[in-house]
């Protein structure tokens, strides 16, 4: 049995439960990757990168491409934005910056020449939309020179967009570009909400946007909303909930807002007596998840719903959900190759990750060198963990005789240290175990980071807490 292999007939239902995520719920990794950037090291660098790569060619893999591409400018400074960004109205920065970006792109394209097929494109930021539609154009069209796009019916072209920053038009000509996906963030459409926040997004722009996105036929729209931002409340999260449903986007995101103005110098400039309390928090979380199963949408995972006929929820129910940097996904099998600044790439069994500033990004590819700040090497050990993880928050269950199949070990005695804490998740009524699987309850699938975090062995304490968590 593959170890990414479920019961499709499973449920796939999820419980709220408030007062579980109070006593357990943690501010859990992401885990977009494991490890998570935060253990990379600047030990990993461009020529660990090129062997890694050199790997690729040795064993003649023929596994396709993932890309991003990182765009780092935005007009203005939304305050609760932790992106690696750029705020400036300075248009000639980005040129500048597109100018490298294309050298970089084509300095990884030579690396895979031969392996170059690209089936998931995924433009982020920052803001894609900050580059003029002429910009954005010659870069889709330098990277399809440089790289074999698989056909629109069958590969996944995203990018984020400020609906700000964007007319009817401007959609229009997004999907001639090549893009398939488009993702909108909204956040809130509380006009109080968005001035505490210096987001200021007139909700029937928004709107436009989005009935612009289904004119010009893109196959999946989504939309990112946030909860616990300042003058939050239930009522306004209602108002903005429901809007939202109506528009029928295909996948909506509910991220938890994490107030951490130590780390991120925009969220200084949040008034802290503005934002909600953690009853309030919960209390919005729970009418947002009610309303989307009301609605018919379908919980993925973390923060993500989908409707049942979206790729996504199609894939989770056929047990072939991926998670990497693009969040969930249903391409499991490829490299992911990133340019830019800050961008993580994950090729071979490495992670690595670009430097973050315009100076040293411009100055490494001026040596013609690839811009790798850090990154790691994955021993075994990283490997069969990355794949529990990955299994449990693509599909809340595992099967351990699958994993015993699949890496030289016995998970019971492996694991020894970790089987007191899982059973502790069970009596909490997180888990269900049984002799072959490790099974989230519905009620323990919000809290499905608590559960990954058990098996990740870098993190110095494990055990549940009382902090509220992303959803």
């Amino acid at each position: 049995m593959n170890v990414m292999t479920m019961p499709v007939e499973r449920a796939r239902t999820m419980e709220f439960d408030p007062d579980l995520i109070r006593r357990i719920g943690q501010n859990a990794p992401r885990y977009t990757s494991y490890p998570t950037p935060d253990r990379f090291g600047d030990g990993f660098g461009y020529r660990d990168y090129l062997q890694a790569v050199a790997s690729l060619r040795t064993r003649g893999s023929n596994r396709p491409l993932s890309l991003y591409i990182h765009i780092p400018f935005c007009d203005t400074v939304c305050y609760y934005c932790s992106c690696t960004k750029i705020v400036t109205r300075k248009r000639d920065k980005a040129a500048v910056y597109l100018s490298y970006l294309k050298r970089e792109i084509e300095m990884q394209s030579l690396l895979f020449t031969g392996m170059n097929q690209v089936e998931q494109l995924r433009m982020g930021g920052g803001t894609p939309t900050y580059l003029s539609d002429v910009q954005l154009g010659e870069l889709m069209e330098h990277l399809k020179r440089c790289f074999q796009f698989a056909p629109d019916d069958s590969g996944e072209y995203a990018i984020e967009v400020d609906p700000r920053t964007v007319t009817r038009e401007r959609v229009l000509s997004l999907r001639r570009q090549g893009f398939n996906r488009i993702s909108l963030g909204v956040q809130d459409l509380d006009l109080a909400v968005q001035a505490a926040v210096n987001r200021i997004q007139p909700e029937q722009e928004t709107l436009n946007i989005i009935a612009a996105a289904r004119e010009a036929q893109f196959r999946s729209v989504g939309v990112d909303l946030m909860v616990g931002l300042p003058r939050q409340n239930v009522i306004s999260m209602a108002q903005t909930i429901d809007t939202i449903i109506a528009a029928r986007p295909d996948r909506i995101a509910l991220y938890n807002y994490a107030h951490q103005p130590q780390k991120f110098k925009s969220q200084r400039d949040i008034v802290e007596a503005d934002l909600p309390t953690l009853d309030a928090r919960l209390d919005m979380l729970g009418l947002c998840i009610r309303r989307l199963e009301q609605a018919g949408y379908v919980y993925i995972g973390m923060d993500h719903f989908a409707r049942p006929d979206d790729d996504l929820a199609v894939a989770q129910r056929q047990g072939r959900l991926h998670r990497n940097f693009h969040g969930y996904s249903t391409h499991a099998d490829t490299n992911l190759v990133a340019c830019g600044v800050s961008a993580i790439s994950a090729v071979a069994a490495t992670y690595s990750q670009n430097v973050k500033t315009l100076d040293a990004y411009y100055g490494l590819i001026d040596k013609n060198e690839l811009p790798v700040a850090r990154g790691t090497r994955l021993n075994m050990d990283d490997a069969l963990r990355r794949t529990i993880i990955q299994t449990l928050m693509c599909h809340f269950e595992l099967c351990m005789p699958a994993v015993e199949q699949a890496y030289p070990i016995s998970f019971h005695d492996y694991f020894a240290a970790e089987w007191p804490r899982l059973e502790a998740l069970a009596r909490e009524g997180l888990l269900d175990i049984d002799d072959e699987w490790l099974s989230v309850t519905p009620k323990g699938r919000l809290l499905i980071g608590t559960v990954c975090m058990v098996f990740d062995r870098y993190l110095a304490n494990n055990l549940p807490s009382a902090k509220l968590r992303s959803v």
